[in-house]
Formats: C-alpha cells, sequence, structure tokens
C-alpha cells in the first residue's frame, strides 16, 4: 500500500526586520491625542466628563475639526459611537451641541450612533455583529462607552479581560480603525505618573492601549493626561466643561502646564532654527533638536501659524513665502 506523504503544518507569517516599512514617528488620528488607528483607554472616574469627551473626539473625527478646539485632526472619516448609559436623544443633544459650539450643521456629518439598548462583547453573537456593522460603515473610529456595561465577565480577572481586549484588537487589524474604550477608574487615583494604575479592574487595560487618556479631578479642576507608548507623553492640560452665555456645553483646554512666558520662549527658539537652519522642519525634527514635549511644540506651532509667523507645508515648516506677482 502506498503512504500517503504527510502534511507540513502551516507556519506563521514571517518577515525579515530589514524588510519591514518604517515610519518618521507616530501617525496621528489626532494630532498628539489618539494614533492612527490605534486602540486604547478614556479613563476615568464617574462624573469626570468621560462621555462628553468621547463624543467631542467623535465629532472631531467626523468634520476634521480640531479636538477641544486645539488638538487637529489628520484623518478625518466616518465615526461609530455606542454609549450604553445614555438614551439615543440625550446622545443627540450632546452632539447637537458640539455642532453648534463650532458652527457645523449637523446633517450629513458621518457620525453614526448605534441604538441597541446592550451589547455584550463576551458573548459570539454580538461580536459577529458588531464586526458586521463596522464593515458596513467602515468608520474610522470606534467609540465604545462604558467597558463596564459592554460584558458580565469579571473586570478582575486577566483571562477574561484579556479575551475581549483581543478581539477588539482583532477587529482593528481586520478594519483598520481606531477603537476608544472608554473605562471608570477608581475614586481614589494614582499619581500622576502612575495614573494608569487607576483603572479598575485587570491591568491589562493600561497595558492594551497604544493611546491612553485619563480625566481625573485634582483639588477641584479636571485634569487630562496622556500617555503614548509610541510617542513621548505631553505636558498634562486642565480642562473645564463650558458654556457660552445660553449655548451648549463644550469641553476646552483652560491651561497647560507651561506658562504663557515659556510658550513665548519656545516659539522664539522654534523660529531661530528654522531662520538659521536647512528648511523645512518636520515637527519630530524641532522636537528633538529642541528638546521639548511634543504637546508644547505643537501649541508654538499652532501660535506662530496662527500670526503668519511660520508656514506648515507637506515637507515641514517654513517662513511664509512672498506671494507671486499677477
Amino acid at each position: 500500500m502506498r503512504r500517503s506523504s504527510p502534511v507540513e503544518p502551516e507556519r506563521l507569517r514571517v518577515v525579515e526586520a530589514a524588510g519591514i516599512a518604517t515610519t518618521g514617528g507616530p501617525r496621528w488620528l489626532i494630532e498628539g491625542l489618539w494614533e492612527h488607528e490605534g486602540v486604547g483607554i478614556l479613563g476615568g472616574a464617574p462624573k469626570s466628563c468621560k462621555t462628553w469627551f468621547a463624543i467631542d473626539l467623535a465629532f472631531s473625527v467626523a468634520t476634521a475639526t480640531a479636538a477641544l478646539g486645539r488638538y487637529r485632526v489628520e484623518e478625518s472619516g466616518p465615526v461609530l459611537i455606542f454609549c450604553a448609559e445614555d438614551q439615543p436623544a440625550m446622545v443627540k443633544a450632546r452632539i447637537e451641541g458640539f455642532a453648534s459650539h463650532r458652527a457645523r450643521p449637523l446633517k450629513g456629518v458621518p457620525l453614526y450612533v448605534i441604538v441597541e439598548n446592550a451589547i455584550r462583547l463576551d458573548t459570539e453573537k454580538d461580536q459577529t455583529r458588531l464586526a458586521a456593522t463596522i464593515a458596513h460603515y467602515r468608520p474610522r473610529l470606534l467609540v465604545l462607552d462604558p467597558f463596564v456595561r459592554l460584558h458580565r465577565i469579571d473586570e478582575n480577572s486577566a483571562l477574561e479581560v484579556s479575551g475581549i481586549l483581543a478581539y477588539l484588537r482583532e477587529i482593528q487589524r481586520r478594519f483598520h480603525v481606531a477603537i476608544l474604550l472608554v473605562h471608570h477608574s477608581r475614586k481614589a487615583g494614582a499619581g500622576t505618573d502612575q495614573v494608569g494604575l487607576s483603572l479598575r479592574g485587570s491591568g491589562d487595560f493600561q497595558a492594551w492601549g497604544e493611546s491612553n487618556l485619563y480625566l481625573r479631578r485634582r483639588r477641584g479642576a479636571l485634569q487630562l493626561i496622556v500617555e503614548h507608548r509610541n510617542a513621548p507623553a505631553p505636558e498634562p492640560v486642565q480642562l473645564a466643561l463650558r458654556a457660552n452665555g445660553s449655548g451648549p456645553p463644550h469641553l476646552e483646554v483652560v491651561c497647560t502646564a507651561a506658562s504663557s512666558g515659556e510658550l513665548d520662549d519656545l516659539k522664539n527658539r522654534v523660529l531661530e532654527v528654522i531662520t538659521t537652519g536647512p528648511a523645512p522642519r518636520t515637527q519630530e525634527s524641532l522636537r528633538d533638536e529642541l528638546r521639548v514635549r511634543t504637546l508644547r511644540l505643537g501649541a508654538a506651532l499652532r501660535e506662530l501659524e496662527a500670526t503668519d509667523s511660520l508656514q506648515r507645508t507637506p515637507a515641514g515648516w517654513i517662513l511664509p513665502q512672498p506671494d507671486a506677482p499677477d
């Protein structure tokens, strides 16, 4: 009898390290806040404006307007959002508030709200339904708020939590979508350097994200702390939920760690580097030469651009060029 040849097991995909495409730093969905196709956590204690912040980011990506009025959207597109703790009418009212504040009509904005009563990401049925929905709408960003309403697992079990996070990572890679997962932190949070340890449940939450944002109240003020896996952490900023007159509430940055004098000094240093050295200069090369955080440099560059002191080009930053004669 003729023996059949043994079937060779399928191997894992492997490439030579030298053949992997490289990038010149992180690619941003929202500059300085969220990586392109990145996954991560928006964490904070109850009543720390997490949903307000999540909707701000969602509206910003859907409309290509600056998040919090400060952080530039690099890659806009459709957004899919599920707010498990709010009725659809309340979600719409908040979105309308952002549209009014930014003078953008809501009709036609590719911001889609999932209106299911519940989603269970620990069940195969709802995992399949969510994947099919993402395949249909092809969002640039998926917002799930909050994690505690998306399952019936033990959040302290690394095994159970990692199963859901692994599913979301697979969704991110299959559909090339950024995923923002809102999650609660304990009321007694950790210090600034260890703020991720304040998240409820398994430590897998902090380790999972490329970009993690934390909202916390400190001496009555609302503070935003940002962590990135592939970029330096910017300085914390202070936020406030405000309304202009009788207008709708909105979140805005009220101050950063750097004083106005420090920012003016940084702007002068940026101008000196670009004036005396080769141009154009990328933000990454300026950051490395000036040894400053990305957020501070971004604020300086935006102010220089707003006052026509610098000009942004696809290749980098240059001094303003005179208009060509007619």
